[in-house]
């Protein structure tokens, strides 16, 4: 079958929609299925713009909420990812995956289904060291910490999906896999990208995350987004033991949705002749979250996941040919997913704008039945829990203040810090659009997008390396994968080497005068909302 791949949409579907219509017209090829690699920006209202991490100016409806409220249908299956720029309210709401619009599915906060008997995993979000080991336990309203924290790879996402035996034919991530640009063309990468070049020697560039899982899942193809850039790499895996076969990966990472660009990319996927037109549920992946249910952690709290490290009882949450074989029964043998997507937000409705419309944390009923059916903690639920829960302690805690204050005895100290200094209207994962850098595709890696050469996945694969062993990288790795900001010299634009410390320093610390240390910074992912004159 024929699958189309995107990068980041940005909300313009409509775009990418007649872009597929188009490729139909004039060349005959019809997709069966559209796959998004993150920065979807599924934004149904005025509401959920304010969710999304970029600054005010670039909060843009799009076209999203027209396939939320039925006036249009996505003329293919789509199934994607998040990413750093998302409606975090909207898919919050459904951490498992679910429908956010008739023909539109999201993987959740990871996830698996199947297509054709084509397996598709994906993981949402992207690599930030701080907040890996942390519980997803943000909600609506945000503030400046969670609206940008709430997109941010948890370490429980990874482990889930590292308890996978099966094999898997697409996996999709939005940040790349750290280390994979060793394995594709390096030097017109950086001939596109200069900036990455203190990333990518130090090979810090990429998610550990991601990397760790690459190695794991060893898919067949993976795409990848966020850097607006289209690369090519293949991988060829070590394998185990003699008897393994050895599995190579084909990496692909995608450029952005903008007019003049190449940012779709079609491939030939062998599939089951046999198989339905429905989406699918993966049963070995139910039975993996039936598994790892107990580890669900909704604090702030860091953990980590079990290891054999003589320290869990437990470290092994892979499940069984029995354990599979349960969901099965439980389902039927009927894997298909219920189209049962539900409007849990009033539409965008462009004659009676709403712009003091308010988040809220809501449970979505998708999640709410998928929950029920397998025996999953509703994340969303058990949230709302401990806020009503924190709600009442804090109640109680005045109370008790009141009546000391009144007999005169001293306040104790808080234990929590109520400093609010250190937030800033800066966005540590946002860009700065002032400073406009190159954008190009490279050629190596994509065809002419031009009426007489549809897209293809038509890179030539020669530069077959093994990756080393000292190459691996842990998910523990303390890098922060997204050490994203790279100082420009006034008046030149040659880059300021500076360890990730001294960057990290310089992005949230203040000078000798107490000035704050954000300056002017030139981003890889510096172009993402630019204007289309930019891009010609």
């Amino acid at each position: 079958m024929k699958v189309a791949v995107a990068g980041c949409c940005h909300g313009a579907l409509d775009k990418m929609y007649e872009t597929l219509e188009l490729l139909q017209r004039r060349h005959n090829v019809r997709p069966d299925l559209l796959l998004c690699c993150g920065d979807f920006q599924a934004v149904r209202n005025e509401a959920d713009l304010r969710c999304m991490a970029v600054p005010a100016k670039y909060r843009d409806m799009q076209t999203f909420y027209r396939y939320y409220s039925g006036e249009k249908k996505a003329p293919v299956l789509t199934v994607f990812i998040g990413g750093n720029h998302e409606a975090s309210n909207h898919l919050q709401e459904l951490p498992y995956g679910g429908w956010v619009a008739p023909n539109i599915y999201y993987l959740g906060y990871a996830g698996v289904v199947r297509f054709r008997g084509v397996r598709i995993g994906g993981i949402s979000g992207i690599f930030k060291s701080h907040d890996y080991r942390k519980g997803h336990f943000e909600c609506p309203p945000y503030n400046q910490q969670t609206i940008r924290s709430a997109y941010h790879v948890r370490n429980i996402e990874v482990f889930k999906l590292k308890q996978l035996k099966r094999p898997i034919d697409i996996f999709m991530s939005h940040d790349w896999p750290r280390s994979i640009y060793h394995y594709g063309n390096k030097k017109q990468l950086l001939k596109m990208k200069s900036f990455f070049r203190q990333e990518v020697e130090s090979n810090t560039l990429g998610s550990p995350a991601a990397s760790e899982l690459l190695q794991h899942l060893k898919p067949t193809y993976w795409f990848s987004a966020h850097l607006h850039v289209k690369f090519a790499a293949f991988m060829q895996h070590e394998t185990n033991s003699k008897e393994e076969l050895p599995k190579a990966t084909k990496f692909l990472a995608l450029d952005k949705c903008l007019p003049h660009r190449d940012f779709l990319q079609i491939i030939d996927v062998e599939h089951d002749p046999n198989a339905g037109d429905s989406l699918e549920y993966d049963a070995e992946w139910i039975a993996v979250l039936k598994a790892t249910n107990s580890l669900v952690n909704v604090t702030q709290s860091s953990w980590n996941m079990p290891e054999k490290n003589g320290l869990h009882a437990k470290w092994d949450y892979s499940v069984t040919e029995e354990a599979i074989k349960e969901v099965l029964e439980e389902l039927n043998h009927d894997l298909k997913i219920p189209c049962n997507f539900t409007l849990t937000a009033a539409c965008y409705d462009p004659s009676k704008p709403q712009k003091n419309m308010e988040p809220v944390h809501t449970i979505n009923p998708q999640t709410t039945e998928f929950c029920a059916q397998f025996g999953l903690t509703d994340i969303n639920d058990r949230i709302q829990q401990a806020k009503e829960e924190g709600s009442g302690r804090a109640e109680c805690e005045e109370e008790e203040e009141e009546e000391m204050d009144s007999t005169g005895s001293a306040e104790e100290p808080s234990e929590y810090n109520t400093d609010n200094s250190g937030l800033s209207s800066f966005n540590p994962d946002e860009i700065m659009l002032d400073e406009e850098g190159g954008d190009e595709d490279l050629s190596t890696c994509s065809v002419d997008p031009s009426p007489d050469h549809p897209p293809e996945f038509s890179t030539s694969f020669s530069d077959i390396r093994i990756m080393p062993d000292s190459m691996a990288v842990s998910s523990d790795d303390a890098t922060d994968s997204n050490n994203e900001e790279l100082e420009k010299s006034a008046g030149s634009k040659q880059v300021e080497e500076k360890s990730p410390t001294e960057r990290s320093l310089k992005r949230i610390g203040a000078d000798e005068n107490g000035n704050s240390g954000v300056k002017k910074i030139k981003r890889r992912n510096q172009a993402i909302y630019a204007a289309e004159d930019d891009d010609k």
